[in-house]
């Protein structure tokens, strides 16, 4: 099961638009069930980013991460998705 941390300003709004398409990539690439996102507010992401397979935040990478960072902006904007969504499923097919 991959932990998955999803950080936006106020960990509410941005982030579940963006937890939901997140979720639908995983899913249509055959990781149903395999993940569980956490949402939360980017001020708390670095802190808590040890308990968690990857962060993917819609700002910039916290300081003191310690975990892989995807940038998360362009599941707001639409524009140049890909390398998020390949990062993410490369990700996910690591033990």
């Amino acid at each position: 099961m991959k932990r998955i941390l999803l950080a936006c300003g106020s960990g509410i709004a941005t982030s579940t638009a963006v937890n939901g398409k997140i979720s639908k990539i995983l899913d249509e690439n055959g990781f149903a069930g395999q993940y569980k996102i956490t949402q939360t507010k980017i001020a708390d992401a670095a802190s808590m980013s040890e308990n968690f397979d990857f962060l993917v935040a819609t700002t910039m990478a916290p300081q003191n991460l310690k975990c892989p960072f995807v940038p998360g902006v362009c599941f707001l904007t639409g524009v140049n998705t890909k390398p998020s969504i390949d990062k993410i499923l490369e990700l996910m097919k690591q033990d």
